[in-house]
């Protein structure tokens, strides 16, 4: 096999889906035994001045997007989880009936907030944890 180069990794993960990508990291972690939060967590500790302090700060950073209820659109919200997670239609549909259930998991809070305003207009009820 060819040897990538970095332009062309770039390339590929920029045509994951964010569960895809957040999967590849956890698989990357456990094969070589790294964390990629690493830098940002330790140093936080030294800037916080304690290790709960940056606990908290970093459970901040990552948010689940939870589906509480469907609503009375619940079309436009499997359509809508669909766009957000690259699920089929079956799957999509599965994860709206088993509700509560987390659409994204580990995002960010910019992703967090859009997908919650797109599933929210589309007529269903989201918390973020």
């Amino acid at each position: 096999m060819a040897k990538l180069s970095t332009e062309e990794l770039l390339e590929q993960f920029a045509e994951l889906s964010l569960i895809e990508l957040s999967e590849f990291v956890k698989a990357f972690e456990e094969k070589f035994e790294v964390t990629a939060a690493a830098p940002v967590a330790a140093a936080a500790p030294a800037a916080a001045g304690g290790a709960g302090e940056a606990a908290a700060a970093e459970e901040k950073d990552e948010f689940d997007v939870v589906l509480e209820a469907a609503g009375d659109k619940k079309i436009g919200v499997i359509k809508e989880v669909r766009a957000l997670t690259s699920l089929g239609l079956k799957e999509a549909k599965d994860l709206v009936d088993s509700a509560p259930k987390a659409v994204l998991e580990g995002v960010n809070k910019e992703t967090a907030e859009k997908a919650k305003e797109q599933l929210e207009g589309a007529g269903a009820t989201i918390t973020l944890k």
